[in-house]
């Protein structure tokens, strides 16, 4: 079996992987409550994939609250890597834009620490590759609007807490966000409901019955989402009607909607002379969300084409599409 790079993607709430012919698989991992398991859990994660000969790593799961501090999470994140990697070579990508080694990455852990957005726009960068650009990646807790220029990233904030001053960086995802965060209305404030429930109700993404990761560890349906809602306003489906909570779901969905679109707009504009927008790339599983916010304005909505990741690439490769990106740049700065 000829041998492949394979793209990790660490984060606080799941483990993503690819390879370049894009082959992709993601697994919910609960970093913050069981760090000692990170090991186990990335050897497993790589045996999925047996032709794998070597490593591309990128992460944010060293920002999560079981470390003291990024420099530890950094280190601890690839001490887990080599510990799964069995001898095979890692390289960790660097927001310098070339990948580096890992003891390279622990000393310099602020250039790694929640590097992977700006991996994914050096891979996106190819699809805006001239003049004006906008990365559009809403995943599941975070969206990462990234302006290019000539396809390669034009921010000067790589910090994280940079990034959110700048609003490229925000902290709003369609699965994990609480919605007493995002919701226009006074509500109760307490983890009832997540944005997950507020795109089950409104038939923007699929029932999965199976999944039992929400706010009440029930099932990820229609009818419990509308419960959990319900929970969200002090109430329950005997005292208001689904009607009632469809409206609020609306309602909490166009308040994200606009808040993620005054930051694209202010990411990519508000600099001097921005070059004039010609493509938006899209990615992540709110790639939906992502069109929604571009059709409601009209600064957006001039760019001259959208490029979606889901299309080029398949849902699921664009679901992990980080890990993806590592492996491909990996691949060919080899």
């Amino acid at each position: 079996m000829p041998s492949t790079i394979l793209g990790l993607d660490i984060g606080g709430a799941n483990l993503k992987a690819a390879t370049p012919d894009k082959r992709a698989v993601s697994v919910p991992f609960a970093l913050w409550k069981q760090a000692d398991k990170l090991p186990g859990a990335l050897f497993d994660h790589v045996t999925r994939f047996p032709d794998a000969a070597e490593l591309a790593v990128t992460m944010t799961g060293e920002l999560c609250d079981c470390f003291e501090t990024r420099r530890e999470g950094v280190s601890a994140i690839l001490s887990a890597v080599k510990s799964a990697a069995g001898g095979r070579r890692v390289r960790v990508w660097s927001t310098d834009g070339v990948f580096v080694s890992p003891d390279v990455a622990t000393r310099n852990y602020l250039k790694v620490a929640s590097a992977n957005w700006h991996a994914l726009a050096m891979f996106a960068g190819r699809f805006a590759a001239y003049h004006g650009g906008l990365l559009f990646d809403i995943g599941s807790t975070t969206t990462d609007i990234v302006p290019l220029d000539h396809g390669v990233p034009s921010t000067y904030a790589n910090a994280d807490w940079e990034r959110l001053v700048e609003k490229e960086l925000v902290y709003i995802g369609v699965r994990r966000t609480p919605v007493c965060a995002v919701s226009p209305r006074r509500v109760c404030a307490e983890l009832f409901a997540t944005t997950h429930d507020v795109y089950l109700v409104l038939g923007l993404l699929p029932e999965e019955p199976e999944n039992r990761d929400s706010a009440d560890g029930r099932p990820a349906t229609r009818d419990y989402a509308l419960a959990r809602l319900a929970r969200m306003l002090g109430a329950d489906r005997s005292i208001i009607s689904d009607d009632h909570i469809t409206h609020f779901a609306e309602q909490v969905h166009l308040h994200i909607r606009d808040a993620l679109s005054v930051s694209a707009v202010r990411a990519y504009f508000d600099t001097q002379r921005p070059p004039k927008l010609r493509a938006i790339v899209v990615a992540g599983v709110g790639e939906f969300l992502a069109r929604r916010v571009i059709e409601s304005s009209t600064r957006l909505s001039a760019a001259d084409r959208i490029v979606s990741l889901n299309e080029q690439l398949g849902p699921q490769v664009s679901a992990c599409a980080p890990a993806y990106a590592v492996a491909v740049l990996a691949s060919e700065q080899s």
